[in-house]
């Protein structure tokens, strides 16, 4: 019998793309994504969709939610982005590449009304992964100084 505080289960993520309950994979795994070992991720087998674990977690905590290629895409293409405003930021605010990423999400995030607000890249979708992309790149734009010969 166990004495002291419960302890709660671990999560198991359930995939939004088919509904499986993920499983828990590491390095040399037959599933395993990566040819390297890039630590533990949640899988799903049947639609081939995952996530990372927060690192040092010891409950195996994913880091967002199931992303399959497409989604992958996205956040990677997002991440590219955002890269010129966290530079920026960094520079400008002094502050870690981490925290000024963490701030341009939640700005695109207030900006497009998200609801609830994401606490990360993770935490998006495909759609708003998009909308975002393109709210970045259009302020991006707009912010670029103009040639004189293109007035």
């Amino acid at each position: 019998m166990r004495v002291g505080r419960p302890v709660k289960a671990l999560p198991q993520p359930v995939c939004d793309y088919c509904g499986a309950r993920a499983v828990l994979v590491r390095g040399g795994d037959e599933h395993y994504p990566y040819r390297d070992d890039h630590g533990p991720l949640w899988l799903c087998t049947a639609c081939e969709a995952w996530i990372g674990i927060h690192a040092r977690s010891t409950r195996n905590v994913p880091v967002g939610r199931l992303a399959d290629a497409a989604l992958r895409d996205a956040k990677s293409r997002l991440h590219d982005v955002l890269e010129p405003l966290v530079a920026g930021k960094v520079r400008r605010d002094r502050v870690n590449p981490f925290e000024a990423r963490a701030r341009a999400i939640r700005w695109v995030a207030e900006e497009l009304g998200f609801d609830p607000l994401p606490a990360s890249i993770h935490h998006l979708s495909l759609e708003q992964c998009e909308q975002s992309i393109a709210h970045v790149e259009a302020f991006i734009a707009q912010r670029r100084p103009t040639a004189p010969d293109e007035r």
